[in-house]
């Protein structure tokens, strides 16, 4: 491949390349490219998924060139030791790879000094044990409150509906709640307990639970085709549960 440096050819997204390159970071940004890429500088081939890092206008070099060479490779996945070896490094760089499904740049890892990783290898299994207990004791303290805030969300169910059959206020806390799920009792106002993020939960609940909609759904109809055509028992329901 001729002439990269200018026209960048062997990235997807030349103009997302530009936003990553010119955004002013603290770190350096080394690249995985995706197609045959040559450096610049020393003019050799580097193949496939070579590392390069871009400098001035676009000029594609290799980590050698680019003094990086000296750096060592610690992939994502252990926030702790990435941590402490960006601490302990006098040197390091972001490394960025294109993700096609995503169309977007994602880190892969950080190249950092073999003497920074090393110092944050010991001081994490120094204090390994101790993170763990502190992780074990926040992921008991989050379902605990998990737990209350369903359990508050029932009794409101409960208090505003004091006739839904036993028991479904439980299930209608349990299903609005879960958590990452973007119900509607994730959100601020259920949260809060508010009447009428109270309202679209129970409401969501007969839709499913009291009526032919899913049944509709399966059979084709349009999502507010089928909502118009159960909305009265929809609000006979709610009405029954109300009193």
């Amino acid at each position: 491949m001729s002439d990269v440096g200018n026209r960048l050819d062997h990235f997807p997204t030349p103009a997302a390349m530009r936003k990553v390159i010119d955004n002013p970071a603290e770190d350096l940004k080394v690249f995985i490219t995706s197609r045959e890429s040559r450096c610049d500088e020393c003019k050799q081939d580097l193949g496939r998924h070579a590392w390069i890092r871009l400098e001035g206008a676009g000029r594609a070099v290799c980590l050698a060139c680019a003094d990086l060479a000296h750096l060592v490779f610690l992939p994502s996945g252990d926030a702790a030791l990435t941590r402490r070896a960006r601490k302990h490094a006098r040197l390091s760089a972001v490394v960025l790879k294109w993700s096609q499904a995503r169309k977007r740049y994602e880190r892969q890892g950080l190249l950092v000094e073999e003497d920074a990783l090393d110092r944050a290898e010991q001081e994490c299994a120094a204090d390994a044990a101790t993170r763990e207990a502190r992780r074990a004791s926040a992921a008991q303290r989050r379902a605990e409150l998990d737990q209350e805030y369903v359990v508050r969300f029932a009794a409101r169910v409960r208090e505003l509906y004091p006739s839904c059959p036993k028991g479904r206020e439980t299930k209608i806390a349990e299903h609005a709640c879960r958590k990452y799920s973007g119900r509607v009792g994730r959100s601020g106002a259920a949260k809060a307990l508010d009447e009428n993020a109270i309202r679209l939960a129970v409401v969501a609940h007969i839709r499913h639970r009291e009526t032919p909609y899913d049944d509709l759904l399966v059979g084709g109809r349009e999502r507010g085709e089928a909502r118009t055509e159960v909305s009265d028992r929809v609000a006979t329901v709610l009405r029954e549960w109300t009193r």
